[in-house]
């Protein structure tokens, strides 16, 4: 028997503090719901449940841009539909003015209304907008640019390669500023070569209203608009710069990279080749049946892309959704405690602390049976 160092003491009071401090951390994940509360209760299991979390939270905010994405492209459509709305109207007053029972008179009262559905476009064209950025102006089309301030890229295909192309083109307008089919384009070296441009002098090219379409071998093609008033380049090189810049973005998923850029094509009167519409004669009015006709056509391609847009967007909400949910059921694995496991064990820990409490007291009070033997 010793009385300096009580070893059964020590023992028992060393099992009463490690109960006690497991009985601490599993009251601790009871009371939080995790199984993880410090970086020493598992280093490696917190650091991948961080970077779940992080992927996760990254997964709703991408849900939430798919759904906004959704609903610029519902904006726009809309804003198209009465678009086009607005052109069968114009279609009807051009097939009413071609007839040979009416006079110029009743003509001229005809492009009156016609004259305002045009600006009535123009004007929604120009304003419809999501959270202020315009939608249908351009703003969101991809961006093109010439050297020649009177030539102005209107729009080119997706799949075009991208680069600077060299040419030429001599105008001839007709009297209300249109080009005509005498207008010629030559073309130069493209700066990315020929062969990657695929513009060369195979290329077919249409005239249409105040626009050249330049169209490859691969079906690719660039419109570029010709204004009379402006342009001063006639038969002069000039490089035309296709930037691939422009469409809106969306982040559509929690990593770098994952984006749906959108491309919106340009709504003008110019692009629809109805800019120059004139139902005041009868000539003129079986010509602008088959403007409105080629307008019609141009809306309903710009609708049916937004529409396809949406499509993905909706199977692409779909699939965040569902990864949230891999995600979220792996996250919990590591994370969540299982309640009545971690109660058996808070249970078993709390009757290892009353009994080591118990023994530590008994352990204490056997140094005082010495005193008998001193007696």
């Amino acid at each position: 028997m010793k009385v300096n160092y009580n070893l059964q003491a020590i023992i028992a009071n060393k099992s009463l503090s490690n109960s006690e401090n497991n009985l601490a951390s599993s009251s601790t994940r009871l009371s939080s719901g995790y199984k993880i509360n410090n970086a020493k209760d598992n280093p490696s299991g917190i650091a991948i449940a961080k970077r779940m979390n992080a992927q996760l939270k990254g997964l709703e905010k991408a849900r939430q841009n798919a759904t906004d994405g959704i609903s610029v492209i519902q904006t726009a459509e809309g804003a198209l539909t009465e678009i086009q709305e607005m052109v069968q109207r114009m279609n009807e007053l051009a097939v009413k003015a071609a007839t040979g029972t009416m006079v110029d008179d009743d003509r001229k009262l005809v492009m009156e209304e016609v004259s305002q559905l045009k600006e009535e476009i123009a004007r929604i064209a120009s304003t419809t907008d999501f959270n202020g950025q315009k939608l249908l102006n351009g703003e969101c089309d991809l961006r093109g640019y010439t050297s020649e301030p009177g030539a102005t890229v209107e729009y080119y295909s997706d799949n075009i390669p991208l680069g600077q192309y060299s040419l030429s083109i001599t105008p001839a307008f007709d009297a209300d500023g249109n080009l005509t089919d005498a207008t010629t384009v030559n073309f130069g070296a493209s700066a990315g070569g020929a062969d990657e441009l695929h513009f060369d002098a195979n290329c077919v090219t249409k005239i249409k209203g105040k626009t050249v379409t330049i169209i490859d071998a691969m079906q690719n093609e660039v419109r570029i608009s010709i204004d009379q008033n402006t342009f001063n380049g006639a038969g002069t090189a000039m490089t035309i710069d296709l930037t691939g810049i422009g469409a809106m973005r969306f982040q559509i998923g929690a990593n770098e990279g994952q984006v749906l850029p959108i491309r919106i094509p340009t709504v003008s009167l110019t692009n629809m080749q109805i800019d120059t519409l004139d139902v005041s004669t009868e000539e003129n009015a079986r010509k602008a049946i088959g403007q409105l006709s080629e307008a019609n056509d141009y809306i309903s391609a710009v609708r049916s892309r937004l529409g396809a847009y949406q499509n993905r967007l909706e199977h692409a909400e779909t699939n965040l959704e569902a990864s949230s949910e891999s995600v979220t059921a792996a996250y919990s694995s590591i994370m969540d405690v299982n309640m009545a496991t971690e109660m058996t064990e808070y249970t078993k820990l709390q009757v290892l602390t009353q009994a080591g409490t118990s023994m530590l007291a008994q352990a204490n009070e056997r140094p005082q049976q010495i005193l008998q033997l001193l007696q």
